[in-house]
């Protein structure tokens, strides 16, 4: 990336709604150069203050059940209620080549082009969790941007894909017209995860379908024991094609945030979204040092082909490499 504005000068022109800057910011703080890093460090302090404010949404589902569509149609709604909106879509980055499709303004059309909109893809960049490793701090730039709610597009459902649920206030999970054994397959500990559940594609041959798993869903969610005691969480139907039912859910999350903030939660669950931003921090730089140190790099690839052929096992080879290691 071109060397950055200073960042009391981003962090101005990003403040006053320059949506080059906004950009230019989240290409920093996504950078993984030691200088950009301290640039973006030194920009987030300057922003912090003007953070906070915004309703922060996830919103995750198996492929092919339209989150994409969903999200435009659900943008556009909240739009019309007088609200600025932020997406971060999360793509898939392939393992192979290290590249991904970022092809979210493309699908969300409509979206990309209201000027009350930002719509920002990023690679996932093999990160667990379903999420860039620097969302948390783009969350945070967009916010001071005026855009007053925010949502996290994850790449995809399962058991690696629910770091989003420690990032925001709300988690919305998609879910198809499903049934009997497909519901099955849908995984426990995503459900469990969710604050809000919405089945989508409730139109055409597939209402009676929707209708049928919304009640399916609901039955299945009532034997499992609330995450949160305040909430019981609510399952939803609409059709983000026709845009049938998006403002009923955008009602519920209204109410969410009412029942939750009332009684402190989501300044709780906030604080320990933080607590465990920092622990995160910690790791990756940590991981980041050892894999830079000298002594470690030196003999990494030795131990890691000793590894593989068996000749010492894992746990030795990485004993041995945490001795070296001198952060």
């Amino acid at each position: 990336m071109p060397d950055a504005l200073p960042p009391t000068d981003l962090a101005d022109r990003l403040r006053r709604g320059d949506r080059r800057a906004l950009a230019q910011a989240i290409t920093l703080v996504e950078s993984t150069r030691p200088d950009h890093r301290a640039q973006a460090a030194d920009l987030l302090a300057a922003l912090l203050p003007h953070t906070g404010r915004a309703v922060r949404i996830g919103i995750s589902g198996v492929p092919g059940v339209g989150k994409s569509t969903f999200i435009e149609a659900f943008g556009l709604h909240v739009i019309g209620q007088g609200h600025k909106v932020a997406v971060l879509a999360i793509d898939p980055t392939s393992q192979r080549t290290g590249g991904s499709i970022l092809g979210d303004k493309t699908r969300m059309e409509l979206l990309s082009r209201n000027p009350l909109a930002f719509i920002r893809p990023s690679p996932a960049g093999g990160t667990l969790g379903g999420v860039a490793r620097r969302t948390r701090e783009a969350m945070l730039l967009v916010e001071a941007a005026g855009f007053d709610v925010v949502i996290v597009e994850t790449v995809g459902v399962g058991q690696s894909e629910t770091a989003v649920a420690d990032m925001v206030d709300l988690f919305l999970l998609l879910l198809p017209p499903a049934g009997g054994d497909e519901l099955q397959g849908i995984k426990k500990g995503i459900v469990e995860l969710a604050d809000l559940i919405v089945v989508n594609k409730a139109d055409g041959d597939l209402a009676a379908a929707a209708r049928h798993a919304e009640a399916e869903y609901r039955h299945a969610l009532s034997m499992l024991r609330p995450t949160n005691p305040s909430w019981r969480v609510p399952v939803l139907s609409c059709s983000a094609l026709l845009q049938q039912g998006i403002d009923r859910i955008w009602q519920m999350i209204g109410t969410y945030r009412d029942t939750l903030g009332a009684n402190g939660d989501i300044t709780r669950r906030r604080a320990d979204q933080a607590r465990a931003w920092m622990w995160s921090e910690i790791q990756d730089n940590l991981l980041d040092a050892f894999r830079r140190d000298p002594a470690v790099r030196a003999e990494l690839p030795g131990l890691e082909k000793a590894a593989a052929a068996g000749t010492t096992t894992p746990g030795a080879a990485a004993r041995r490499l945490l001795d070296l290691f001198r952060p």
